[in-house]
Parts: structure tokens; sequence; C-alpha cells
């Protein structure tokens, strides 16, 4: 692998004629001319994985993300049915919207949190099943 030797002070950029190179002063090319292109396809395949990880790590944030959002809007669809419920009144607009929140799940990165999805999921469909044998029974 080709490293960076001689790293030294930056100068500015001078206008006019050339000055004369100080050794050991800026980068230094390889002196062998296969070694750059070895060089360049390693850092390449370096750099491709780190970048290959930040946009997997960013593509789980935003699966978890959804799947939270998802969540809580069940949630909140259980609750809005518990309070008609105890109310006296069935709201079949919320169990319809519950009923399509339950349906297409998306999956989350995070186990606890897949785990947590999947419980508060099949608390809704227990809940669609339940109204659905009272409708229908």
């Amino acid at each position: 692998m080709t490293g960076l030797d001689g790293i030294g002070p930056t100068t500015p950029a001078v206008r006019g004629p050339a000055r004369p190179s100080v050794r050991g002063a800026g980068f230094r090319l390889p002196s062998d001319a296969a070694e750059a292109p070895a060089a360049s396809a390693a850092t390449a395949e370096v750099m491709l994985g780190g970048m290959l990880a930040l946009q997997e790590a960013a593509s789980a944030a935003v699966h978890d993300r959804e799947a939270r959002r998802r969540g809580q809007e069940m949630l909140a669809a259980l609750a809005r049915l518990q309070r008609a419920l105890l109310e006296g009144h069935r709201d079949l607009p919320g169990l319809r919207r519950l009923a399509d929140l339950a349906e297409d799940v998306p999956q989350a990165a995070d186990p606890g949190l897949r785990q947590a999805l999947a419980e508060v999921t099949l608390r809704a469909r227990v809940e669609l099943a339940r109204h659905e044998t009272v409708r229908t029974g």
C-alpha cells in the first residue's frame, strides 16, 4: 500500500517564477508506476465499503423510524377504539383505520422494536377479529 511520506507545512501558492522544491515538503508520488493503480484500487475499495456501511446504517434508521411511526399509529387507533367502546358505541371508521394499519407493517431493523411492533400488531389483529365476530355473529 502506498503511504504519504514527507508531509510538511503548507505554503501559499506564489505567482511568478517557479520556486525550487524543498525535499520533504508536500506529498510524495509513488516511485513505482505500478504501485499507484494498486493503491488507488485499495483506497477505492475501502471508500466503497465505508459508503455502503453508512448507507446501510441510514437505511436501517429509516426502516426503524417508519416502523416506530406505524406502531405509534396502531397504539393510538387501539386507544380510540377503547374509548369508543367505553362510551358505548362502535367506531367503524376507527376499525377500518386499525385494519389498514395492521395490514402492511414495515419491518424494523432493531430486534427490540421488531418484537414490540409484532406484539402491537397481534393485539390490533385480535381486536379486529373480536369485532368481526361481534358484527357477523
